[in-house]
């Protein structure tokens, strides 16, 4: 089970923590990664972590958005920055099925309820 946590409305330049708290099974274990799903839209990969640590990010986020695991609080992070108004969407945290990543939705074996995050302008 992956529950997520800490998105909100914020304005244009804030910032907000998003957590993923992972129960069942060990975070390491698999890539780890946040989708988010602007309404209308299907969902888009924001930032992914492996096993191995790797971190990647889509273009649009890179240099504000950073994802970080903590594997003592089997917990997944993802720090967002300098928030614009297209950040908006709802934002969820994915379990992978190997250790490493892709962008693909479907190499995802389990999905967070969702958090939603508002950054207005």
């Amino acid at each position: 089970q992956l529950v997520e946590s800490g998105g909100g409305s914020v304005q244009a330049g804030g910032t907000l923590r998003l957590s993923c708290t992972a129960s069942g099974y060990s975070l390491r274990s698999n890539c780890m990664a946040w989708f988010r799903r602007i309404a209308g839209s299907e969902r888009q990969g924001v930032a992914r972590i492996a096993t191995f640590s790797k971190t990647d990010y889509a273009e649009s986020v890179t240099g504000r958005f950073t994802v970080s695991r903590d594997d003592a609080k089997n917990t997944l992070y993802l720090q967002m920055n300098a928030l614009k108004s297209e950040d908006t969407a709802m934002y969820f945290c994915a379990r992978g099925k190997y250790a490493g990543c892709t962008w693909n939705p479907e190499d995802y074996l389990s999905w967070g309820q969702g958090t939603q995050v508002t950054v207005s302008s």
